[in-house]
């Protein structure tokens, strides 16, 4: 047996200090495996006995496997110091091996890192780098433009002049920097928008400047967080950057389609303070014909700028108005004028917007900021409000592309200036306004008092109660808990009243700059009830505020709420970060990469599912493409047709109408054999139009779903004392169980079958039966003088004989029972009847804890799968008793309660597309003709292709149920072994795939990364079209002896052609077509093999150009012909 010994730069010696060396633990495992080979060796030469010769052996074959896979088999081998020694698969597999380290995440060159400091007067494209780091990160370009310019004889007295800092360096980088974008990152980079690419601005300083607007997208403040630069390098690269990257492309939020460019903080206060109306200030009441007069006497001192003031102005309104308006006569040009009652504040403010936003009036809090921002967006991304002008402007920066490209592009433009000038506005204004917050600002409302002392009555007088025996320890403590809460709620509700509406701390709460009731309650009514480590609450309240200051004892108890909050931040994020890159396995391999799949199936949305954890149906159909025509339920007309998108005015017709379901298109009825068709993923939320060939949506899709994660609550807070069933998982913990498809804690009784509930008690322990009933009746003619012979009520049996004749002359046969079941004979009417009821009974018994489900009481009707309990339904049951549709919703569902009750918006889509992973497989149960295996995990999509084929040759198909896997379980079964082996259990998965000769087609965005080639998304989808193109050109010359390089190549290709290479009698008709073509005749494009001139000649220069691009040597002489 040959034992490959791996390169010496994999296993180095390095000398330290002292003269000694340190060498890799592979090299002793080596030794030792060498070692006792030769040893070996020498003994059966040397004919020893049979006894040494095996023990020989037997120790050859440990360091053999300790060299593979120390400690798999026996006592782990240690070297110096009782540490394991790294074998072989210690190397490959964890966070620290080939995989995790050195293959998915690389080092690069070319990047800085530094400390972030806001920088408001940058526009949002911009960030601004400190001069010494561009230098550095630069130095080439600049040592390069230096030489040219001719600063520099040659690079080495360039790189002299650099390294002294001498003036006309820094005159260089400006220039050289103008062409260049940087890429900024914050780490944990949790969703796409953590690496966004801007244009730098040399600053002085060390710090990098970041512009306060995307601070939301990257998750950064100013408290000292650092962020990385990296500079791309070649063309491509920076193309991509400013095509794809620039931050002022990126503002709308991939997972919920909403700006994620919105003004916070100071900006917010600055507008709200800017719009608020102050009845009575100076100036209120006076009428103005114009803008102008009104602005010029706000400079006079005239007029206050909060006073309400009327102004005649042209224009229409944008949206509702909180204040008096009168529409006037037009203009002589037809412009429509109204009399607004506005103030200055408003006047200012509108004038900061663009055109088609203005006039609002009325009071702009963050949502209404938020509004304006996407507003803007749909309004310039929209064709229809684009004139040519517009989109040259686009053309001459960015070339000639598809109109709903520009008009994108276009619109972000727009947006980006717009979000710009309202922070201006906002930082000017929050200044101006001169807002600030002293101790005497937290009022504490003078009700206080009152509420606590009757509280304190109320448990005074539960207490005495329990005393006397009257009232359980349970239901004193829940009845103080409950007084106390009131309590808190009722102070609460105090603050609120007590308020100045124009203080900067009420100003600062509703418009949502920061800080919310719940801590303004906590500051100036009273903090309330604690939990403890456990959650289980402490029923001494808090009754102080901050304001008012805590007693030792409040302190002391208030520390347990402070502490698990931080202990609970710290685990969560470990558990968030895992969670997501979980989801990131799983659905890596999702790319959008054909136009339709042609599916007829689809996903029902219904209204009836709307509650209040659940969007309503008029938002949940935004963005798709309709499964099936809309129709209009009063008059029959048809809304919208089939495979039309559902924008938001189509939404609301349709639900104007009435409608109250529609069948959609879904990731989850896909039928796209590897990735998703545009048509069932539908609209891009990160752009508002329908998705592009080439998205990755796999990894948006689990990006949205772990990103939040890190927001939602760890473990479940009871209200104290016993576990009842509302203490089932939520937060975190439940979006895992969800994605892993586990049973629940807390699991739900299922109804097994359709029928009716009947709740029985025997002794104490409560069950649930379903009874499902049928009853069969059988009658028959009871002539006269036929006399019974079973009693009447009585159960027969099948065949058994119920009457015979008691008169011979008359004679006739006996009648005999054709059903089994109660015979009743009806001698009025000469009838006998059998009746059989087929009962079939299922009960199960209910906990002690568990509550009957809503609705389920004794003779309720309920079908099989209905919850009989409270609690979560186990996905697995409900695969069985209901099927493949009724679990994806279910799980679709229940992800988004939790997220939602936690207040996070993920659209349902990147749900979807993660649950069609977990349902992607088929467990075969009769192979049929296919030579599948019974139990065997196959792909749906290739099990229904084998059956096809099989059924077309006249075989017999095999049958299949659905699986449901969990995301961990899924991305280990995954067809491609690489990005397996990079996820977990990497020795087990490396060794089946070796055993079991796989391929692996790199199909998937880690496969390619792992090896190091282009990923086959985004721009890199554009390459594999290119290469497929290619090698139909190649076919078109003669037959090649290598038939094994054929082969190799249909492995790279890995059919991202998106057809499965064609075998060689094919290979002929195919040549015998290009060469059509290449004549000039034939059938255009059946092929579409690239641009083919009408002579052989160009086509050859063209193709071996193609070649030397692509590194090959030139082609050699026989291929030339």
């Amino acid at each position: 047996t040959v034992l490959p010994v791996i390169p010496p730069e994999l296993r180095p010696m390095v000398q330290l200090d002292g003269g000694r060396f340190a060498t890799s633990d592979l090299n002793d495992l080596y030794r030792r495996v060498i070692n006792r080979n030769n040893r070996l060796k020498r003994l059966i030469e040397l004919n020893a006995p049979e006894i040494i010769v095996r023990n020989e052996k037997r120790m050859l074959q440990e360091a053999v496997d300790a060299l593979i896979d120390n400690g798999r088999r026996g006592r782990a081998v240690s070297g110096k110091g009782k540490h394991r020694l790294k074998s072989l698969s210690d190397m490959l597999k964890g966070k620290q091996g080939r995989f995790r380290q050195n293959l998915l995440g690389k080092r690069v060159d070319y990047s800085g890192r530094s400390v972030i400091v806001v920088g408001p007067n940058l526009q949002l494209h911009q960030c601004g780098l400190p001069k010494k780091m561009a230098l550095e990160l630069f130095k080439p370009f600049v040592m390069r433009r230096l030489v040219e310019k001719g600063f520099a004889h040659n690079i080495k007295s360039a790189k002299r002049i650099v390294e002294r800092v001498r003036p006309e360096v820094w005159d260089v980088l400006e220039e050289v920097i103008k062409d260049y974008l940087v890429l900024l990152n914050r780490a944990p980079s949790l969703h796409r928008l953590s690496i966004q690419a801007f244009e730098a601005k040399l600053i002085e300083g060390s710090a990098i400047q970041l512009h306060p607007l995307v601070c939301a997208a990257f998750n950064a403040d100013f408290d000292g967080d650092q962020m990385a630069v990296h500079v791309p390098l070649s063309r491509k690269a920076q193309e991509e950057a400013r095509m794809r990257m620039l931050s002022k492309y990126n503002l709308l939020s991939p997972a919920t389609g909403d700006p994620i460019i919105t003004p916070s903080q100071d900006i917010v206060l600055g507008c709200y303070y800017l719009t608020m109306v102050k009845d009575g200030a100076p100036g209120s009441g006076k009428m103005f014909t114009s803008i102008d007069e009104a602005l010029l006497a706000y400079d006079k001192g005239i007029v206050d700028i909060q006073a309400p003031i009327w102004v005649r102005m042209e224009g229409t309104l944008a949206g509702e108005s909180d204040r008096g308006v009168r529409e006037l006569q037009p203009a002589d040009d037809g412009t429509p004028r109204m009399l607004l009652e506005t103030t200055i504040g408003r006047i200012i403010f509108n004038n900061e917007l663009l055109e088609p936003l203005r006039y609002r009036n009325r009071l702009i809090a963050k949502k209404g900021l938020k509004e304006i921002i996407a507003d803007c967006y749909k309004y310039y991304t929209n064709l229809n409000n684009l004139t040519e002008e517009n989109l040259d402007e686009i053309r001459a920066m960015y070339g000639d592309r598809s109109p709903d490209e520009l008009a994108r592009y276009y619109g972000s433009e727009r947006t980006a200036e717009q979000a710009d000038k309202i922070k201006t506005l906002g930082f000017r204004y929050a200044t101006r306004g001169g807002m600030t917050v002293g101790i005497e600002d937290v009022e504490v409302p003078p009700a206080k008092a009152e509420i606590i002392k009757v509280s304190e009555e109320r448990v005074a007088e539960v207490e005495k109660q329990f005393r006397r025996g009257l009232i359980t320890e349970e239901e004193r403590y829940r009845e103080i808990v409950e007084i106390w809460q009131s309590a808190t709620k009722q102070t609460t509700e105090a603050v609120k009243q007590n308020l100045n509406p124009f203080g900067p701390v009420a100003m600062m709460v509703n418009s949502s700059a920061r800080g919310n009731i719940n801590q303004l309650s906590q500051m100036a009514g009273m903090r309330g009830l604690m939990s403890d480590p456990t959650g289980r609450i402490i029923e001494l309240p808090i009754k102080a505020n901050f304001r008012e200051g805590l007693s030792v004892l409040e302190y002391f108890v208030s520390t347990h709420g402070g502490r698990k909050g931080l202990a609970d931040t710290a685990l969560r994020t470990a558990d968030a970060g895992y969670l997501t890159r979980r989801l990131i396995d799983v659905a890596q391999d999702n790319i959008v990469n054909t136009e339709d799949c042609g599916t007829e199936e689809g996903l029902w949305l219904h209204r009836a599912d709307d509650n209040e954890l659940l969007v309503e149906l008029e938002q949940r159909m935004i963005g798709r493409i309709l499964a099936a025509p809309v129709v209009d339920p009063q008059t029959g007309e048809v809304i919208a047709e089939r495979n039309q998108e559902v924008d938001e005015a189509l939404a609301q017709r349709i639900s104007a109408a009435g409608v109250n379901d529609v069948f959609v298109r879904s990731p989850l009825a896909c039928q796209a054999d590897h990735g998703i068709c545009r048509m069932c993923y539908g609209r891009n939320l990160a752009t508002g139009k329908l998705v592009d060939i080439g998205e990755a949506v796999g990894i948006i899709a689990a990006q949205s779903i772990g990103e939040p994660g890190t927001q939602l609550t760890l473990r479940t807070f009871h209200t104290g004392g016993v576990a009842s069933a509302d203490d089932i998982t939520q937060g975190l913990p439940r979006v895992q169980e969800i994605f892993e498809a586990r049973t629940p804690k807390g699991k739900a009784i299922l109804a097994e079958i359709d029928g009716i509930v009947e709740i029985v008690r025997e002794d104490d322990i409560r069950k649930i039966r379903v009874v499902s009933s049928e009853v069969y009746t059988d009658e028959q003619e009871l002539p006269a003088h036929y006399e019974p012979l079973v009693a009447d009520g009585a159960e027969v049996a099948e065949g058994e004989v119920l009457a015979e004749s008691n008169r011979a002359d008359q004679g006739g046969d006996p009648i005999i029972a054709r059903l089994s079941g109660k015979v009743h004979f009806d001698r009025s009417a000469g009838k006998v009847v059998v009746i059989q009821e087929d009962r079939e009974v299922r009960e199960a018994v209910v906990p002690h804890t568990a509550r009957l489900a809503p609705g389920i009481e004794n003779g309720a009707r309920v079908v099989a799968g209905q919850q009989l309990t409270e609690g979560s339904a186990d996905p697995q049951e409900l695969l069985e008793l209901r099927g493949r549709e009724a679990v994806q919703r279910y799980l679709v569902n229940e992800a988004q309660k939790v997220y939602r009750s936690q207040g996070v918006d993920i659209n349902d889509k990147h749900i979807e597309v993660i649950v069609r992973q977990m349902l992607r497989r088929v467990r075969i149960e009769e192979p049929g003709d296919t030579g599948l295996l019974p139990g065997e995990l196959v792909d749906a999509a290739e099990f229904a292709r084998l059956n096809a084929e099989i059924v077309s040759q006249g075989g017999e198909p095999a049958t299949a149920a659905t699986v449901l896997l969990g995301i961990t379980k899924a991305s280990l079964t995954t067809d491609s072994f690489l990005s397996a082996a990079s996820f977990q259990e990497t020795t087990r998965v490396l060794t089946e795939a070796a055993i079991t000769g796989k391929v692996d087609y790199l199909r998937g965005l880690k496969e390619n990364v792992v090896i190091g080639k282009l990923i086959p998304a985004g721009t890199g989808i554009e390459k594999r079209k290119q290469l497929a193109e290619e090698m139909l050109g190649e076919l078109s010359a003669p037959p090649r002896r290598d038939g094994e390089e054929r082969q190799l190549a249909d492995l790279q290709d890995g059919g991202a052609a998106g057809e499965s290479r064609p075998s060689s009698d094919e290979d002929e008709k195919i040549r015998a077509a290009l060469r059509r073509l290449l004549e000039g005749d034939g059938e255009e494009g059946k092929f579409e093999p690239g641009s083919f001139s009408s002579t052989g000649e160009e086509d050859l220069n063209a193709f071996r150009a193609a070649l030397e691009e692509t590194g090959d040597a030139e082609p050699k002489e026989d291929d030339e012909a």
